[in-house]
């Protein structure tokens, strides 16, 4: 593998179709595309400053590395990627991607960041300003994961996330295939029209969550009390263990809790047979 080492490069596509290239303490200053095309990749102790620094490169390892406001969109069209170590200070990171690895990465500014990306693997990740995070994407794991930004996750398919703390509004809408252990989940509208979304152990704030679900369970989880009107039109089948403020026309399944404040079923119910809701 040949490298490169305690160099700069800018302008447009320094470095286009290398491959089994070795970056060690590189700067790529303002300028376009320096790594297009390139495969077998290793970025070391590197500072990225121009736009689009990797598209369509495949098998690539970033550590140790920055990349700057100026590196907007910097990973699209690519595979196989692993990052450890690194800050991403820029936006619209990973698109239409095959294969993302991220340990210990942080996303101060993570808006529109992994879309229709594929088999997605995190752990300790912290990601802010992260509104419209994950859209259609699948097969993602994750892992230690803090995240502040609204309508994350929508339309994404094949979802497992542990030990999270996710702040969003209108998180996991039209999700199809998510489970979701040991987590807070701050935020209105939680898992609107989602289907088979499990939570398990986890806890929940934000008015009216999970409605208009299918083949909705929850394991032991807690709500707050900001958590009213919960399940309309959903069908459900919940263990819930705090009380519960007020539950409106779910449509089917059974709701257990310690207590529940209201039970709202009013003209607007399409259940066919009554819910059991009970302690």
């Amino acid at each position: 593998m040949k490298t490169i080492k305690d160099t700069e490069f800018g302008g447009e596509r320094p470095l286009f179709g290398e491959r089994n290239l070795r970056l060690e303490n590189v700067t790529i200053h303002a300028g376009e595309s320096a790594l297009k095309c390139c495969a077998n990749i290793d970025a070391d102790n590197c500072r990225f400053e121009g736009k689009y620094p990797f598209w369509h490169v495949d098998t690539f390892h970033v550590t140790n590395s920055l990349f700057t406001p100026g590196a907007r969109a910097a990973l699209w069209y690519s595979r196989n990627l692993v990052m450890e170590d690194t800050q991403v200070d820029t936006p619209k990171m990973f698109r239409e991607m095959d294969g993302i690895v991220l340990r210990r990465v942080n996303i101060p500014d993570g808006e529109e960041t992994l879309w229709h990306c594929d088999n997605v693997d995190i752990e300790d990740v912290t990601i802010g300003n992260a509104d419209y995070l994950f859209m259609h994407s699948n097969n993602i794991r994750i892992n230690r994961w803090t995240q502040h930004g609204n309508y994350s996750f929508q339309y994404c398919n094949n979802v497992e996330i542990h030990n999270a703390e996710i702040h969003s509004k209108d998180a996991f809408w039209g999700t199809e295939n998510v489970t979701i252990y040991d987590s807070r989940l701050i935020g209105e509208y939680l898992g609107w029209h989602s289907r088979r979304l499990t939570l398990v152990r986890c806890h929940i704030s934000g008015t009216q969550p999970l409605c208009y679900a299918r083949d909705l369970k929850l394991i032991d989880c807690t709500f707050d009390a900001d958590c009213d009107l919960a399940f309309e039109d959903s069908e459900v089948d919940a263990r819930i263990t705090s009380p519960v403020t007020s539950i409106k026309n779910p449509k089917a399944g059974r709701i257990i809790a310690p207590s529940v404040g209201e039970v709202i079923i009013d003209e607007f119910s399409l259940a066919k047979d009554p819910v059991e809701i009970h302690p």
